[in-house]
């Protein structure tokens, strides 16, 4: 388990290179809510879409996914409980408005960003100030139209 790479494993790389070249720019391992300790491995947070590369092994992936024979029960919950955290993950991030796309390890590049794209035209965009009172003056972020004394430059 210490040699398990958290981030840029060889296909999440692919992914990101592929992205990047199409012009799309995005954050790397990045937790996308404040407080949650989930970090997703591409984060675009204008459009609200986290993308997860999953491993086969560590994911459970139903076509290639193994459970070892030594410590078999071990596994078996160390598993599981990995699968049930994607999920309750999964649910988190759509409860907040986010759109999540997880894609196994052995999928090709090419059908990845199809399936991220894709995600990108149903997802909608957020709004460049969130809908917490700043846009009337009243919340406890400055809206841009707060510009202080600027304002009065004008009453010589």
């Amino acid at each position: 388990m210490q040699s398990a790479r958290r981030r840029d494993t060889a296909p999440e790389l692919a992914l990101r290179r592929r992205l990047h070249s199409l012009g799309y720019r995005y954050f790397v391992d990045r937790a996308p809510l404040p407080g949650l300790r989930r970090r997703a491995d591409l984060l675009f947070p204008r459009r609200r879409v986290a993308i997860y590369v999953d491993g086969c092994f560590w994911h459970s992936c139903p076509e290639h996914g193994t459970l070892p024979k030594a410590n078999a029960d071990w596994w078996a919950d160390k598993l599981r409980g990995n699968w049930d955290r994607d999920r309750d993950t999964d649910d988190r991030l759509a409860t907040a408005g986010w759109t999540v796309v997880r894609v196994w390890e052995h999928t090709p590049v090419d059908d990845a960003v199809t399936e991220i794209e894709r995600a990108f035209d149903a997802a909608p965009t957020a709004r460049p100030w969130p809908d917490d009172g700043a846009s009337t003056g009243t919340g406890s972020r400055k809206s841009p139209g707060n510009l202080g004394n600027l304002g009065k430059l004008d009453e010589n």
